[in-house]
């Protein structure tokens, strides 16, 4: 074995400190990839643009009351929306007023009460009453070796403050809130797969679970967005109980709604 002399422990400590520093290795959003490296089918419906967000610039900043609609359309929260990103910019920002890549009418659910589609080539998904639309929300789901099963599921519980046995908070040891979760699986493994709040960075990045926007647990971990205002988990939540929970326990749901998931994760674009 070589022998090492001082002056090679502090070059050492030195690359190892430049590691440490950078994005590879901080917990930073920027590290992430940019929402227009993701490619959907409903990107051919709108004509948009990429733009580079600046030093200083901010979705509430460029795009006032309609920031909402263009991170819906890029899936991804404020907390990524940072310096550096570059984000799919439609060209009329009031043709996302009606914007959904899903159906508005879809026949697999005419019948049910309540039904749940997920499309994973679109991270969308849709809440359906009789059939009909009544809301739609974007999502992150897996992708690579961590994909999200696809078929017919159904909610099977709920639980307001889940939290996460396998993963923590970046940089941290503290478990990652799955707030407002509905469990839809449970494979032979014995691992459950849920709908609850987490981060939304612009492109599928769960470890198989479907993330909707939690903004207040990003205020809560992160200390960001200041004002928090999404919070798509909690509002599908309710919509299945048909209001808030009354304790923080794990509710089991005999007969709650149907779920389908298809399609296929997106793949990364070079361009």
């Amino acid at each position: 074995m070589p022998r090492l002399f001082p002056h090679t422990f502090l070059t050492v400590a030195m690359f190892l400190s430049v590691l440490a520093s950078s994005p590879a290795f901080a917990d930073s959003p920027h590290r992430h990839r940019s929402p227009c490296a993701t490619r959907y089918p409903s990107d051919q419906t709108i004509e948009w643009e990429c733009r580079t967000l600046q030093r200083g610039e901010s979705l509430e900043k460029l795009f006032g009351e309609q920031w909402t609609d263009v991170a819906r359309f890029n899936r991804i929260d404020r907390r990524h929306a940072v310096s550096g990103i570059a984000i799919k910019v439609p060209k009329s920002l009031d043709a996302l007023a009606q914007f959904t890549p899903l159906p508005l009418f879809y026949e697999p659910a005419e019948e049910a009460e309540q039904f749940i589609l997920i499309d994973l080539s679109e991270q969308f998904l849709g809440a359906y009453e009789f059939g009909a639309l009544r809301f739609a929300l974007p999502i992150a789901s897996g992708n690579g070796g961590n994909e999200t099963p696809t078929g017919e599921f159904r909610i099977t519980a709920a639980h307001r403050s889940h939290q996460s046995c396998r993963y923590t908070v970046e940089g941290t040891d503290r478990p990652y809130p799955m707030n407002h979760a509905l469990r839809f699986h449970i494979n032979r493994e014995g691992v459950s797969y849920w709908i609850h709040g987490r981060d939304l960075p612009g492109y599928p990045a769960s470890h198989g679970c479907i993330g909707l926007y939690d903004e207040p647990m990003q205020k809560e971990q992160y200390g960001l967005p200041k004002d928090p205002e999404l919070d798509d988990a909690k509002r599908l939540f309710e919509w299945v109980l048909g209001g808030e929970a009354e304790d923080d326990k794990v509710i089991p749901l005999s007969d709650g709604p149907r779920l389908q998931i298809v399609g296929e994760a997106p793949s990364w674009s070079s361009n």
